[in-house]
């Protein structure tokens, strides 16, 4: 009998899991055993994240409140509840933050002779002449003081910035305060190195405090009362009509504009600010006294990352990883002739990315390449992916580039990529009406001696080559045939309306991907109702999907083993008596972010192992284009289950969810200490020595001496 699996006290609720995955990469900033400067690294992704946080997922529970929007989520939590909820879950969580940053990152720091100046107050005279001297040269020239008065209204406060609020009274004049603010700039770096001292140690002082010291300078007709950092996030979730816009591209940059003065939905200041500075910053920007945070110590820990970036700390950090190559590829031979005689399987950062790139380079170069097709989500700055695309059309190829306008804080970036590519002659299309196209598929069709062959790149994360050394990603180059057509297929349907009647490998969404997941869970169900083995083993960045919980539940009734290496959101609980006590749940949080989605289902023996551009989450399966792609090679396959079998068998990095809805890390008592992000770095370099070892041996080989 089917199960009812559909509590609402059976799901976590989205937002507060999210919180309790960035408690996770908290704790690796107080693990001791990580490196100082990791640490200080991993601190700062925390901020970052929550800034996101807070522009897109806290303003979208402010927009549903707005809306009086009633209905329930998963775990029967109304708008209301979770914003307040995750308002106290946030508060706690910033006070975690600024005490690793305050009791346990600044001594060790200073243990190393790396000094934050916390306050100007604290500069000798040495350090107070260059101070001043670096603020007459380097910053006077470039901030703006802006008073606010009777003919001067409060300015726009810009999203993210920060900034700097003065109270002000006139010299000689009335003892009424006058408000004051200025930008912190940009384009000066926040982290201003001080004069050595000489123990040797390095001091740094961050540009607000040396704007703070001389504030004085920008208003010379007044005394200064107070003045205090300030930042605030405003609401950045972009709403767009697709229907009504008769131009996506210039209805997105118009969108891009109305971002940084979105509505005001959280206000950072340091913790002792002036109450009357503060009353008046509430009510110029409209923030509650529920969305004020009290900082005690400098604002946007984002900064550390930037001090990650110094100079003579190297000792303090973990020696850098360079990508292996792929065993077995020549880069000197021609990459469309290796491809021929098996797929490859590409694992980065492990392995290098170079090939994915050498893939449309040399595509882009070859005379017998017809056409190049590939969407775009996310790519880096400097991408060689776009510079090979526009060079491909320049060189007479028939080039069509999907550019996702509405990947979310890459939308400018892309635009910008979208008409260069327009430019040097490609076909672009920006993205499907209501849908993000977040699948990652190349396609290049040559013309070859036995006929036209199609050559496809199918991957789980972007064509970003920068990102490619950090998030940890799977893909495979292949000319199967009836990969090549699906891949024609996926094509044809988003640059124009033609559906296939069916599919030879690939499972798309929106249309058919949440169905597909439904009879691969169903058909393991049905084997442990016959009493046969059954086994799920699923890696992905988020599961918050209901109906796929829903299926993994009764499968787990059912008495199918489940294991779940899921990074960040997990709606699902385990240990839940004949519901989940068949399901395992882990995260790994490691110097590499994990991102690769693999999918294993054991099928009675004949095991099938799939990998995707999607996570298990309703806007994956339902509102966009997502690609499931099979592992069919009997060997790569093994290659994937030996890559899932180590980060199940990590014991280092690995958090295991427990039924009390917490994530507790591995107990290590009688397991081996393994870390599976380092024994794949060590694999990758062990398996490239053994390659240059046997051809080492093939090149020195000598001829057998002569009997005579």
């Amino acid at each position: 009998m089917e199960k009812d699996v559909s509590n609402p006290s059976f799901f976590t609720n989205r937002e507060l899991s999210w919180i309790q995955f960035n408690e996770r990469i908290l704790e690796e900033a107080k693990d001791k055993e990580n490196p100082l400067f990791e640490r200080m690294k991993f601190l700062s992704i925390t901020s970052s994240n929550l800034d996101e946080f807070f522009m897109v997922r806290v303003a979208s529970l402010k927009d549903m409140i707005h809306a009086e929007y009633e209905k329930r989520d998963i775990a029967g939590m109304t708008a209301k509840e979770q914003l307040i909820a995750v308002n106290e879950k946030t508060h706690n969580f910033v006070k975690e933050q600024y005490h690793t940053y305050n009791k346990m990152l600044l001594p060790e720091l200073s243990a190393e002779k790396l000094r934050i100046i916390k306050s100007h107050e604290e500069l000798n005279e040495e350090q107070i002449k260059f101070v001043d001297g670096f603020f007459a040269d380097n910053v006077y020239p470039v901030v703006t003081p802006m008073a606010v008065d009777s003919s001067r209204p409060f300015p726009l406060i810009r999203n993210k910035t920060l900034n700097i609020g003065a109270l002000l009274s006139k010299k000689g004049g009335k003892e009424e305060l006058e408000f004051a603010t200025v930008q912190v700039p940009a384009v000066i770096p926040r982290i201003i190195p001080l004069p050595d001292r000489a123990d040797g140690s390095k001091n740094v002082i961050l540009l607000e405090q040396v704007i703070e010291r001389n504030i004085d300078k920008l208003f010379l007709s007044y005394d200064i009362v107070c003045a205090f950092p300030y930042r605030i996030m405003r609401n950045a979730d972009l709403s767009i009509d697709e229907d009504e816009a008769e131009d996506l591209l210039k209805e997105i940059e118009q969108k891009l504009k109305k971002r940084q003065w979105g509505q005001a939905i959280r206000l950072e200041v340091e913790e002792d600010v002036d109450k009357r500075l503060l009353n008046i910053l509430k009510k110029e920007l409209g923030i509650k006294e529920e969305d004020i945070f009290m900082i005690p110590g400098p604002l946007d820990l984002t900064f550390l990352m930037k001090m990650y970036g110094m100079e003579g700390f190297e000792h303090l950090k973990c020696s850098k990883y360079i990508p292996q190559p792929i065993p077995g590829l020549n880069e000197e031979e021609n990459l469309f002739e290796q491809i021929k005689k098996g797929d490859i399987l590409l694992h980065h950062p492990y392995e290098t990315f170079d090939p994915v790139v050498d893939f449309i380079k040399q595509a882009a170069r070859d005379k017998d390449t017809l056409a190049i097709k590939q969407t775009l989500y996310r790519v880096s700055g400097n991408s060689p992916i776009i510079a090979a695309l526009a060079q491909a059309a320049e060189n007479g190829k028939q080039v069509s580039v999907l550019v996702e306008l509405k990947a979310r804080f890459d939308e400018e970036n892309n635009i910008g990529w979208a008409k260069m590519l327009e430019k040097a002659g490609c076909h672009v299309i920006y993205g499907l009406v209501g849908l993000k196209t977040h699948s990652k598929i190349t396609l290049v069709v040559r013309r070859e001696e036995d006929g036209i062959r199609r050559y496809v790149h199918l991957g789980t994360g972007n064509y970003n080559d920068a990102t490619a050394k950090l998030y940890t990603d799977m893909g495979i180059l292949t000319c199967a045939e009836h990969i090549g057509a699906d891949a024609t297929a996926v094509f044809n349907m988003l640059s124009g309306y033609s559906e296939p009647k069916s599919w030879n490998a690939l499972t798309l969404a929106p249309l058919w991907l949440r169905d597909k997941f439904m009879q691969l869970i169903k058909r393991e169900q049905d084997f442990a109702l016959e009493g046969k083995e059954a086994r799920i083993i699923a890696k992905m960045n988020s599961l918050c999907d209901k109906g796929i919980i829903e299926a993994l539940y009764q499968a787990s009734a059912a008495g199918v083993k489940i294991d779940l290496i899921v990074r960040g959101i997990c709606c699902l609980k385990v240990g839940i008596p004949g519901i989940s006590e068949n399901i395992r749940v882990r995260s790994l949080v490691g110097n590499f972010l994990e991102h690769s989605r693999i999918f294993y289902f054991y099928n009675y023996g004949n095991e099938e192992i799939y990998m995707a551009s999607a996570d298990w989450m309703p806007r994956n399966l339902d509102r966009r284009v997502e690609i499931l792609f099979p592992v069919e090679d009997e060997k790569l396959k093994q290659e994937v289950k030996h890559i899932v079998d180590i980060q199940l068998a990590d014991t280092m990095k690995a958090r295991l969810l427990k039924e009390d809805g917490f994530y507790h890390r591995v107990d290590r008592r009688g397991k081996t200490l393994l870390c599976a992000q380092d024994y794949f770095c060590k694999e990758a370099k062990e398996r490239v020595m053994k390659e240059k070892n046997l051809e080492n041996k093939r090149i020195f080989v000598t001829e057998e001496p002569s009997r005579e």
